[in-house]
């Protein structure tokens, strides 16, 4: 399963866009998502392309589905966090709260105003990961989704608490490899964003 990140936005870096409506890639997103496709299209073959319902999403895994021949299929799961009250706040002022150091050091405990708890959030694109890998056994599918969602995602295949996510570093259209044994998850890559993704295998 390889999980990609969406391209870069006007907002990526200054503000929390959250599930806001209306936000689209720029120039430099565009340009990423094409070399995200092309790596992607270098592979044997890709069962299916899934994304979050977000444009920005929406437009990563476009020229995804051109190379590899398949038209992305929207789900919900893949949806980024939902931060409530912080939704569209610049980021340099929510580094002021006091919350903020939650956030950044013990954020198992927690919720947004308004909005969803990082534990209900990897819950949610856990189980909607094992759903879609449970449709397509033995394959190679693709998720495009979002940074902390990919970060939460990579820190349960790690065994890794998710008060120390905020470690794992997920750039835009970066792609994490993951698979499944009867171990459980392997990450085969985290936050590949220019290798050639060909030779990724369980060793």
């Amino acid at each position: 399963m390889l999980l990609v990140r969406h391209g870069k936005t006007s907002t990526t870096g200054t503000l929390l866009p959250g599930r806001a409506p209306g936000l689209h890639l720029d120039d430099t997103g565009r340009s990423q998502a094409d070399r995200a496709a092309e790596l992607i299209g270098e592979l044997p073959a890709v069962a299916a392309v899934y994304t979050s319902p977000l444009e920005r999403a929406r437009e990563t895994a476009a020229p995804i589905g051109s190379a590899v021949g398949l038209r992305p299929k929207v789900d919900k799961g893949l949806l980024e966090c939902d931060f409530g009250e912080w939704t569209g706040k610049e980021l340099k002022a929510l580094m002021k709260l006091p919350e903020w150091q939650l956030v950044q050091r013990a954020p198992s405990s927690f919720r947004f105003p308004g909005g969803e708890s990082f534990t209900e959030m990897q819950v949610r694109i856990v189980s909607t990961l094992d759903r879609l890998r449970a449709a397509h056994p033995g394959e190679v599918i693709v998720c495009v989704s979002h940074a902390d969602p990919i970060k939460a995602a990579v820190a349960h295949a790690l065994g890794t608490h998710l008060d120390l996510f905020q470690r794992i570093v997920i750039s835009t259209c970066a792609v994490s490899a993951l698979s499944w044994s009867v171990a459980g998850p392997i990450a085969l890559t985290v936050n590949t964003t220019g290798r050639s993704l060909k030779d990724l295998a369980p060793s």
